[in-house]
């Protein structure tokens, strides 16, 4: 099993963002200590032969800064008991500005750090409060430059857009005060209402308005139009990096490839199974003390479900699906299936074919979900599939 890439999640916040459903908890420190300790117990679970040697890890939460820097030095050195970080590629660490210091800052360094995703979500302090960010622009200004001090210049930024009440002309304020910054990366999600958060319950009341849907398909257009503008690549729905700096972390998961993933809520995919582990972390590091692998849940990928998911996941990145990769990983053409499929997103414009690969137009973009629903393989013309490869031999 060539496993190059290791998810960790931290769930801790000093404040829970009313848009959030991730796994989550307020930061105490007595609990996270624990915490820590049940990490390096799961990950003495999967790695016997320490350390392994991986491309990229890539730290999230919840927000791992909320950490204290004793706290974060000393995940960091379990992380580098059973992983090398010295042929770690890029190393991720997520951060709220605002909430982390030099002493974090020095930590990071130390141990092999070189890549930071701020969440800034939004460049206006009053939308900040909305979403109950407890940071400030000015944080955001300060953060940036005290990680640049420190030669920490891989940084990305995170941006929500069609917030409650927002404009067209408010979106392109934040996207012109994020490009001035001049950093590799960037990445932008349209706000999703999901259950259990603040937002759910103000959207079930009628409190929470969303931008009309044109709205949102313009602001996501004029993302686009910026981020190339300013010479950065859209290269996946959400995802904009100058040449070199895209998310190596992230492309593993489009890839459909196997990774590890460690900590309460965190989803894996290992040898054919994809697991999600135990979200609260009372629960999580109750099965930990036992010994035990802390999973929730585990489901073995059928052939199948391993072909959707290469469309799926594919089709997220402007590089599309290569029909030949396809090909040498399946054994057989995308072809043989989706030819239908294809032929009949070409005619709606939201895919193109270029030489040997399918790849989302804009407006497919804009309507992925629907895109990829597409890709489902009905019942039946994957059991014809079987039945005729089973009478070629294959």
């Amino acid at each position: 099993m060539n496993v190059t890439a290791v998810y960790i999640h931290i769930p801790f916040c000093h404040e829970i963002c009313h848009y959030c459903d991730f796994a989550k908890m307020y930061y105490h420190e007595a609990i996270a200590d624990q915490y820590l300790e049940s990490l390096n117990q799961e990950m003495g679970m999967y790695v016997e032969n320490k350390p392994i040697a991986v491309r990229t890890v890539y730290i999230g939460g919840g927000t791992p800064t909320s950490l204290n820097p004793k706290q974060l030095e000393r995940l960091l050195e379990t992380i580098s008991t059973y992983i090398n970080i010295d042929q770690v590629e890029e190393f991720t660490i997520e951060a709220n500005p605002g909430e982390f210091v030099e002493d974090h800052v020095k930590v990071m360094k130390a141990y092999g750090i070189n890549r930071v995703s701020l969440g800034v979500q939004v460049l206006d302090n009053d939308y900040l409060k909305q979403l109950n960010r407890h940071h400030t622009v000015e944080d955001v200004n300060q953060s940036v430059k005290l990680l640049q001090e420190y030669d920490l210049t891989n940084i990305s930024m995170d941006f929500i857009y069609s917030l409650p009440g927002q404009t067209l002309d408010h979106f392109k304020n934040t996207l012109k005060q994020a490009i001035a910054y001049g950093l590799p990366h960037y990445s932008s999600y349209a706000l999703q209402i999901e259950p259990k958060t603040v937002f759910y319950m103000r959207y079930q009341k009628g409190q929470l308005h969303k931008p009309v849907e044109e709205v949102e398909a313009k602001m996501f257009t004029t993302l686009i139009d910026v981020m190339e503008e300013n010479g950065l690549s859209h290269y996946e729905i959400s995802n904009f990096a100058k040449p070199g700096f895209e998310s190596q972390h992230n492309l593993t998961y489009w890839a459909n490839v196997p990774y590890y993933a460690f900590g309460a809520g965190a989803h894996g995919y290992l040898d054919g199974y994809r697991y999600v582990n135990l979200r609260p972390v009372n629960h999580y590091n109750d099965r930990v003390i036992k010994g035990e692998k802390p999973i929730l849940h585990q489901e073995q990928v059928t052939l199948k479900e391993k072909v959707e998911e290469e469309l799926f996941l594919g089709l997220r990145r402007r590089s599309g699906v290569s029909n030949c990769h396809f090909q040498e990983k399946f054994g057989f053409s995308m072809y043989e299936i989706y030819q239908d499929t294809i032929d009949y997103l070409l005619k709606k414009d939201w895919v193109y074919v270029k030489e040997d690969t399918v790849a989302m137009t804009r407006n497919g973009m804009m309507f992925g979900n629907e895109v990829f629903s597409e890709f489902l393989i009905d019942d039946h013309i994957w059991e014809s599939k079987l039945s005729i490869d089973s009478h070629k031999g294959v």
